[in-house]
């Protein structure tokens, strides 16, 4: 495994990111400059490369302003990969995600070019940067309870067992992309790495079945990392908050999409208000399920419960008073004045939104023994936004020349 550099930093609301660990390799950063040619640019100094980073995921009080290269709808980062402008150019590829108020980072080799960036999948060291992060956020979050994750877990008498896994799609699903591999994947067919770089709608993309034959580890693993695009959001939804004298007046709007499975483990929109005191005084409509006031008096907990009424459609209406604020109340730097957010979390057993599936039979497990196999699915939701629809929108502005 070959890294230029490993970061873990620390997130704290309202103060400065603490960076907890760091480490370089320099004979690794020879390799890359050999590999890299022409293309390659320098790691620079931690306060530079953090600070860009910082920058690059909006994690930084100096500026909240709308950026057009970061920030505009036409861009959408779906891999957790970044390129980060620094001195040099562009460092590429830095892989960063949150969990837990920490930041977890590394940069892999790239025993290539840079120009123009390889398919992710064509970059062992991809995966394998992925490995030692979600390695790193196993050992540190042990002692917690994670929602389960699209994982794999073998038990096998003798050494070196040999799986084959098949993912397959429905005969209308949306193509896999953007697929990365755990190291232990031995081989990968030559129409998967061609999927990552082929437009989902093309006629030619390929949908599948996804094969991984790999040699398992003996604790948990994620397989694979993909993502796919689907034609709606399962839950539409519309969000309306606005200020009137001393009170804050909301609509929330949900709907549950047709073809989307109506049978959830839990489902619940959780309604925050930051940057203000706790709340004095509630009143409410609410059509289907019922509300909740946290024990801070802070956050609104609309749980939904397990199933949508016949209709799909659920709404609430309200009127919410606040007490004068202090240092216990949450405080949101994002969140200030009417510009605010719901964020709903759901789990819905046996489906997901492409229809991809691992069929227990199609399992293939070359050992002396006769393992016992199972294999579910689910849909669980991560960072599902609903913005305030009459809060102001960042605008950018450009000179045309003629």
């Amino acid at each position: 495994m070959a890294l230029r550099g490993l970061w873990l930093v620390r997130l704290q609301p309202g103060a400065a990111a603490v960076r907890l660990f760091s480490r370089r390799y320099p004979t690794v950063e020879k390799r890359a400059k050999t590999f890299n040619g022409t293309s390659y640019v320098t790691l620079p100094e931690d306060s530079v490369f953090l600070k860009a980073l910082l920058f690059e995921l909006r994690l930084t009080d100096e500026d909240k302003n709308f950026v057009d290269h970061r920030d505009s709808c036409s861009r959408i980062n779906k891999t957790s990969v970044y390129a980060l402008p620094v001195g040099g150019g562009d460092l590429w590829p830095v892989l960063a995600f949150q969990k837990s108020g920490l930041l977890y980072v590394c940069l892999p080799l790239v025993e290539q070019s840079l120009k123009p960036h390889p398919p992710l999948i064509n970059i062992s060291g991809i995966s394998q940067a992925f490995a030692i992060l979600s390695g790193l956020l196993v050992f540190i979050n042990s002692s917690q309870n994670n929602e389960a994750e699209i994982n794999a877990k073998c038990d096998l008498e003798g050494a070196a067992s040999n799986v084959t896994i098949s993912v397959n799609l429905p005969a209308n699903g949306s193509p896999l992309q953007d697929i990365l591999v755990h190291p232990c994947v031995t081989s990968l067919d030559s129409a998967i790495l061609t999927a990552s770089s082929v437009d989902g709608m093309d006629d030619s993309a390929f949908s599948g079945p996804y094969k991984f034959p790999f040699t398992p580890p003996s604790d948990l693993f994620d397989l694979c990392y993909y993502t796919s695009q689907v034609p709606v959001p399962p839950i539409l939804g519309f969000y309306q908050l606005k200020e009137e004298e001393s009170q804050l007046k909301l609509t929330i709007n949900l709907k549950l999409h047709e073809s989307v499975k109506n049978a959830f483990e839990y489902c619940e929109a959780r309604i925050p208000f930051s940057n203000r005191g706790p709340i004095t005084h509630l009143e409410y409509k609410v059509s289907y399920g019922q509300l909740d006031l946290s024990r801070e008096k802070s956050l609104l907990v609309w749980v939904i419960g397990q199933k949508f009424p016949k209709s799909l459609e659920i709404s609430l209406s309200g009127t919410v008073t606040f007490g004068s604020i202090n240092k216990e109340h949450s405080v949101d730097p994002i969140c200030t004045g009417n510009t605010a957010y719901i964020k709903l979390y759901f789990r819905i057993p046996d489906y997901t939104l492409t229809g991809c599936y691992t069929d227990q039979h199609s399992v293939q497990v070359f050992s002396s023994g006769k393992p016992k196999i199972n294999t579910s699915r689910e849909l669980i939701s991560s960072d599902y936004y609903i913005w305030n629809s009459k809060a102001p929108a960042p605008v950018v502005y450009r000179t045309l020349f003629f």
